[in-house]
């Protein structure tokens, strides 16, 4: 399920910038009105008319497909089991501070069956180090 869902965005990311593209080369309605006129600017490699065709059509089908990838986000988001609890209901449980370490602190008390499986441990690090 995340592999379909990871295609749809990166197609609908795909189109959105294929749209940007295509919407920031046409030209707007006012240009049409200069090559009427016979402004210099017509003449491209889709003729006076044809390059508005082709871009404004590509334009449509990308947007159809991003609204299609953008329909089908929506639908796979919402197919989650739907919870009457909280949030916080589901959380894991708090973690359980070991006997070892209670039976570090002084004047702490500690079951005699804790305090036995728990070596003894020097205070200091000097007691630590192996001697020769």
């Amino acid at each position: 399920m995340n592999v379909v869902l990871t295609i749809i965005l990166a197609v609908q990311m795909l189109t959105a910038l294929g749209m940007i593209g295509l919407i920031l080369i046409q030209h707007g309605k006012g240009a049409d009105m200069g090559a009427a006129f016979g402004s210099g600017g017509s003449g491209s490699l889709f003729g006076a008319s044809g390059s508005a065709n082709f871009l404004s059509r590509t334009t449509g089908v990308l947007a159809a497909v991003f609204f299609a990838c953008t329909l089908l986000l929506a639908y796979f988001g919402n197919l989650r089991p739907v919870s009457s609890g909280s949030v916080l209901e589901g959380a894991a449980p708090a973690a359980v501070v070991p006997a070892s370490g209670a039976a570090q602190i002084p004047g702490s008390t500690t079951p005699a069956s804790a305090a036995a499986a728990v070596p003894a441990v020097p205070a200091s690090g000097v007691g630590q180090i192996p001697s020769k």
